[in-house]
């Protein structure tokens, strides 16, 4: 006889269900999306490769740039967690300066950018649907805030360009990384932008030199603003 826990619920396999037709048709729209782009990419095409239908992607995602946002959205949050696993990490050790602490989460986030390659590159090497570079940028903008809360900047034009410069060193490594053929490749491009984000001060190349110049004038510039 089988005991009552073991047999699930008609509302637990429905969930199940249900988790398993989402996972089913993200995983073919990336396929087909990658192929085609955005608006080359059919519906129809997605709903065959996951054998569900198109009343299935209505009812889940609303329609195809649904399917293309609930991607993003995925993407985008895996990201951030590499970034705060490797920030929390980073604590734990006893690390607490605050370019360091960037740093680390800067490194968790290349690497983790690597590891989604699949899925990320989508974002930049092919279009999207309406509207979606609007949000990408409303995106960006709360990274930013995110970063300058991480650094401890001041609010000032000094701050504001410094972690601006930096975030861009972090974001179009990622393309990069993403772009890459070989996981040496991409570790070699994740080195390179570690160093200028780390930047050592006795460094003669001068693309270092002016990451080094930028992490000055932030300390300059944060030394003034905690002066009473």
């Amino acid at each position: 006889m089988t005991s009552e826990a073991t047999v699930p619920s008609r509302a637990s396999w429905n969930w199940s269900k249900t988790t398993e037709t989402q996972k089913a048709l993200l995983d073919v729209a990336l396929e087909v999306f990658v192929e085609h782009g955005f608006a080359g990419a059919s519906i129809q095409d997605i709903v065959d490769g996951a054998g569900s239908s198109v009343g299935s992607i209505y009812h889940h995602f609303g329609d195809k740039s649904g399917l293309y946002l609930a991607l993003w959205e995925s993407w985008m949050n895996s990201q951030e967690k590499y970034a705060a696993k490797a920030v929390s990490a980073a604590r734990r050790s006893g690390e607490g300066r605050a370019v360091a602490l960037f740093a680390a989460g800067a490194r968790g986030y290349l690497e983790g950018a690597w590891r989604t390659r699949a899925t990320g590159s989508l974002f930049f090497d092919k279009d999207g649907p309406p509207g979606f570079d609007t949000m990408r940028r409303t995106r960006h903008l709360e990274w930013l805030r995110q970063n300058a809360l991480l650094l401890d900047t001041p609010d000032d034009p000094i701050g504001r360009v410094t972690v601006a410069v930096l975030t861009s060193v972090i974001g179009e490594a990622s393309r990069e990384v993403m772009a890459s053929r070989t996981r040496r490749e991409a570790y070699k491009i994740i080195d390179v932008a570690m160093s200028m984000i780390e930047a050592d001060p006795t460094s003669t190349h001068p693309v270092l030199r002016l990451a080094t110049h930028a992490r000055e004038l932030l300390a300059e510039a944060t030394t003034e603003t905690a002066r009473p």
